[in-house]
């Protein structure tokens, strides 16, 4: 069932996995993607291991508040992004007022892991532990590949079959090669967020923010908070440098890389993505 909150002066659709009054723990989804992204079953999981689990639509994606009215900047434009990925951590404290939450346990993917790493800069005192996940401080510290760049930059499609290709080939170009592709799972998500809500310029204008938004590691060098780093070593969109460069610039951060894994999270690793996590949070 979603759910709606309002948060730093915009709207945002969530829902949850597990009782109220467990370990509280925030997922935050990446570039374009929605919070469907995050699979039932793995929100599950982290339920079953005692987490109050809350997943929401970042901004200009899925149920929550877009900025259509906002300009994306042309490449080369000078005109300033319609918003940061400061602002969209902002928003993420707004949803934690929302929902009575004073802190949580915090785990963003990709571009989630940059919102995740600006909230903990930003409002330090609302972040238990930081997770990030195939994320980086700096896109400057982990480059795209040239296919990962192509697929990334692709013009959006327009009508539902040919999101749904366009997913199947993004996944088989940037997704996790020691891995079997789940073909049916990517057209499924794919089709479904095309019903849920289409909106090519929201994932423009993230992409936008995250170009605009500087170097985070300086500032997470004075983080005080437990942290997790995952990161596949067959990263094409993020490659692994990112990682290094998150583990390295937050102190005593846990980084733990998974050959084969590129930038998806795998069902047969599921285990152990939420073994890890699950020891994190419950460290106290």
């Amino acid at each position: 069932m979603t759910l709606r909150a309002p948060a730093n002066g915009i709207e945002l659709a969530y829902d949850t996995f597990g009782p109220p009054g467990e370990r509280p723990l925030l997922l935050i989804m990446g570039l374009g993607a929605q919070r469907i992204h995050w699979d039932d079953d793995f929100c599950a999981l982290l339920a079953d291991r005692g987490h109050h689990v809350v997943r929401f639509d970042n901004r200009d994606a899925g149920e929550s508040t877009h900025f259509r009215e906002a300009a994306v900047p042309a490449s080369g434009a000078r005109r300033p992004a319609p918003y940061l990925l400061d602002d969209m951590a902002d928003d993420t404290a707004g949803l934690l007022d929302a929902l009575g939450w004073e802190s949580a346990h915090v785990v963003g993917a990709s571009m989630g892991g940059m919102i995740a790493q600006s909230l903990a800069i930003r409002h330090p005192h609302r972040v238990r532990s930081l997770t990030s996940i195939m994320s980086t401080p700096s896109p400057r510290a982990a480059p795209p590949t040239e296919a990962a760049m192509t697929v990334l930059m692709t013009r959006g499609a327009t009508d539902r079959e040919s999101v749904i290709r366009q997913a199947l080939l993004t996944w088989e170009t940037i997704g996790s090669p020691g891995y079997p592709l789940d073909r049916e799972r990517i057209a499924r998500v794919a089709a479904l967020s095309y019903d849920r809500c289409h909106d090519p310029a929201g994932t423009a204008r993230q992409l936008t923010a995250i170009m605009a938004s500087g170097d985070r590691a300086p500032l997470l060098k004075e983080l005080a908070v437990r942290a997790l780093v995952l990161h596949g070593e067959a990263d094409q969109l993020v490659p692994l440098s990112g990682g290094i460069a998150t583990a390295e610039a937050i102190p005593e951060a846990r980084l733990i890389t998974f050959p084969g894994m590129g930038h998806d999270l795998p069902r047969p690793l599921w285990p152990e993505f939420v073994d890890a996590i699950d020891e994190l949070t419950a460290a106290g």
